[in-house]
């Protein structure tokens, strides 16, 4: 309300009761939104469980949904692959993938929960030794604040939550599989849904932007991780370190969530290598190794490879995987650049949510692709 209105209703008794039906109104929306948004959060933390298998499973059916449309236009000779010989063998070969993947990351953090039981007092007393360099009389009280913690209750619950990720892994086969199933009926749905072939159209290219961008990113993500993981499996193996498969593991997951990831991946490395060696000297040059390793591929070689697709605030990034690591914990922090970018195409596509684009961009420019290179891309998926 500016001063000229507000002039304007002291003298105008029917204005100013249409001013104040405006602001009540714009209360009212205001108070609605904000139950709305509590409304959501509650169901997001609640139901997090099926959510998070959910997004899982479509961005797997995301991934492998263009190679079935490819696979289904090949022929061998006078036979062709059918769609739903092509989907079959992509929901087993999925699910085949996953459950191995379970079954390896299971048995890896029994394998570290029952040696790092045994490593307690080693662990203790190397954190203590840090502590000494720094002062001499801060050692005792570092190794008395530390013995105080717990440690083998936290080991107990971090296997017992692993143990979870065999019921999620069998949830995302199952919404993965139905995906499968409609995949074919998505565009005749779409079009009897928005009652307009022109909308479904635009609303399909949004999500074929959503695809294209999510997908390399998680193949870029993917091939980054895996060397780093590689990387430091072989630094552990010449130093004749133990854990080396599991820190791995651990440092591939881990390098999955942007920017903290990295460098946790690494202060691990440090504590792992700095139980096991007598020397700090060689604890620490492991550790700057390991740091060089996660610049090289984290900080040089993954923008390089990632190109245009991730053109997202860095300050949004953070608060992105603080907002889904409070929600959904550490599996909101995996999921976190997935869905801001997601939402960012989303909302640059929405003129009265274009602000929220801008501002989750890195250069204020929100728009990824051109028009023509979003309908080439279309009809190549619709043929």
């Amino acid at each position: 309300m500016t001063p000229h209105d507000i002039e304007h209703a002291a003298t105008d008794p029917a204005e100013a009761q249409k001013l104040s039906l405006v602001e009540r109104y714009r209360l009212q929306t205001w108070f609605l939104g904000i139950i709305a948004f509590s409304m959501i959060l509650f169901l997001l933390v609640q139901a997090r469980f099926i959510l998070i298998s959910l997004v899982i499973a479509i961005i797997l059916f995301s991934l492998t949904a263009d190679a079935i449309t490819a696979f289904s236009r090949l022929r061998i000779g006078s036979w062709k692959i059918t769609n739903w010989l092509a989907s079959m063998a992509a929901v087993t070969l999925i699910a085949v993938v996953l459950l191995t993947l379970s079954a390896i990351v299971i048995s890896q953090v029994n394998t570290v929960v029952t040696t790092t039981l045994t490593y307690t007092d080693q662990a203790i007393a190397a954190i203590a030794r840090v502590a000494a360099l720094f002062s001499p009389e801060a050692e005792a009280t570092v190794e008395t604040s530390i013995r105080s913690i717990q440690v083998s209750s936290y080991i107990t619950t971090a296997a017992g939550q692993a143990g979870n990720l065999l019921s999620a892994t069998t949830l995302v086969i199952l919404f993965v599989g139905f995906m499968f199933a409609e995949r074919l009926w998505f565009n005749t749905k779409l079009e009897n849904l928005m009652h307009d072939k022109t909308q479904a159209h635009r609303i399909g290219r949004i999500i074929h932007s959503i695809v294209r961008r999510v997908n390399h990113y998680l193949l870029v993500k993917t091939g980054v991780s895996a060397a780093t993981g590689a990387a430091v499996y072989v630094l552990m193996e010449a130093f004749g370190l133990e854990f080396a498969g599991p820190m791995a593991i651990l440092t591939f997951v881990l390098n999955y969530i942007p920017s903290v990831g990295s460098i946790i991946a690494n202060i691990l490395l440090g504590l792992v290598a700095l139980v096991q060696v007598p020397e700090p000297a060689t604890a620490l040059l492991i550790f700057v190794i390991g740091g060089m390793i996660q610049f090289m591929l984290g900080s040089v070689i993954d923008p390089m490879l990632m190109g245009r697709a991730l053109r997202v605030s860095s300050f949004g990034i953070i608060i992105s995987l603080a907002f889904w690591g409070a929600v959904w914990g550490i599996a909101g922090m995996f999921l976190a650049v997935p869905i801001m970018v997601a939402i960012m195409i989303v909302c640059s596509h929405i003129p009265s949510a274009r602000p929220v684009a801008v501002l989750l961009s890195r250069e204020g420019l929100p728009d990824f692709e051109d028009e023509a290179e979003i309908e080439v891309g279309l009809r190549q998926a619709a043929q």
